[in-house]
């Protein structure tokens, strides 16, 4: 029999944010491997090759940049788009599991874009079938790809031609695109001749994919899975799964769902302070972020030309922003520190700390001097 709402146990906002920190595991750094780590954390969002590098150095114990090239050459992780048709760095089983499951998120991602207009009229399965013939001959840029398709179906811009089969076939950026500190434009190949028969996976279901979501961000509600993952249709998901999973209530009433035996951390927990990277799934990952970020300084963090800063956790809560600034004539790395208001004196002690660790990490070179600035 389902416990009425009324009767649910009410998780505060603290006790989600220790929740989701414990999973993210930014409560304390853990043992673990690059690929085990991006498969627990459910994938790491990837546009710019270093963030997802700092993201595993701020969760894992030890960790060095050579972990994550070595698992990306040797193919145990792979840089492309999933997950909100955005790019991800995903563990080769996920990525081959849940790219079909989130293809409408693609074609959705295509539909709403620029590129509409551009492809109206267009027969699209050939020019969908002419693409992957040409990336089975040989992997090539997005813009190779376009001009060679131009050539084809003349009149039409070579960008959308290109980005047709983008959101529709799942490509690979291949190495060293997406490695540290890498800049050139990545080299695509289909998501099975990268992999070859080096592993298969069953596609997963929307069922799947809400209990991985919640291992991983939980506990939240049902329009959180559907702003980490871009897909639709989880009411029905979550009536099916209901017997398996606990349900709370928010501090507003909200139905949060959760695994039974998934950590939920006393509130009075303590958070250590912690720099997240650009473009963290921390932040990326709920429609409410208010468990990690106040929304009075969402445009501190979020900017309008859409890039996400790196912020500053104190006592598990957004508390400023970080970036490196480099004078590459002096060979100094400063990390500069934005605080949105008043921190004590050991919390920029701690915080100061952890930036002069990650500028050991984030180090371009011998010799190198490091500075923390405090803006």
């Amino acid at each position: 029999m389902a416990i009425p709402r009324a009767a649910r146990e009410v998780l505060s906002l603290r006790a989600l944010n220790r929740a989701t920190l414990a999973r993210q595991m930014l409560l304390e750094r853990r043992k673990l491997g690059a690929t085990q780590a991006v498969e627990r954390l459910a994938g790491l969002q990837a546009q710019a090759p270093n963030p997802p590098y700092i993201g595993l150095w701020s969760r894992i114990e030890g960790f060095r940049r050579e972990q994550l090239t070595e698992a990306l050459r040797k193919r145990r992780i792979v840089r492309m788009s999933t997950l909100r048709a955005t790019l991800h760095l995903m563990t080769a089983k996920d990525a081959l599991a849940w790219r079909p499951l989130l293809e409408p998120v693609h074609q959705r991602g295509l539909l709403g874009s620029s590129h509409k207009k551009e492809l109206e009229g267009l027969d699209r399965a050939a020019v969908i079938a002419a693409g992957r013939a040409l990336l089975g001959e040989q992997p090539r840029t997005s813009a190779e790809l376009g001009q060679a398709l131009a050539l084809q179906w003349k009149g039409r811009e070579a960008a959308s031609l290109a980005a047709l089969i983008r959101n529709n076939l799942p490509l690979v950026h291949m190495q060293p695109a997406g490695t540290w500190n890498s800049r050139q434009n990545a080299v695509l190949q289909p998501l099975g001749d990268w992999l070859a028969e080096a592993m298969e996976a069953a596609p997963a279901t929307q069922d799947d994919l809400l209990l991985r979501y919640l291992a991983a961000f939980g506990p939240a509600t049902l329009a959180d899975a559907g702003a980490w993952s871009g897909l639709a249709g989880w009411k029905a998901v979550a009536e099916r799964l209901r017997p398996q999973l606990r349900v709370f209530a928010g501090e507003d009433g909200q139905e949060l769902f959760d695994l039974p035996r998934a950590p939920r951390p006393d509130p009075g927990t303590p958070a250590p302070p912690r720099l997240v990277a650009e473009w963290d799934n921390l932040l990326l990952s709920h429609a409410d972020r208010s468990r990690v970020l106040s929304e009075a300084h969402r445009a501190r963090v979020f900017t309008v030309n859409g890039i996400v800063r790196g912020t500053v956790l104190l006592d598990g809560f957004v508390a400023g922003t970080w970036k490196i600034e480099r004078e590459k004539l002096k060979n100094i790395a400063t990390v500069l520190l934005e605080p949105f208001g008043r921190w004590s004196k050991a919390d920029r002690a701690g915080v100061e700390k952890e930036a002069l660790d990650l500028l050991a990490f984030a180090s371009d070179g011998e010799g190198e001097r490091h500075a923390v600035r405090v803006a």
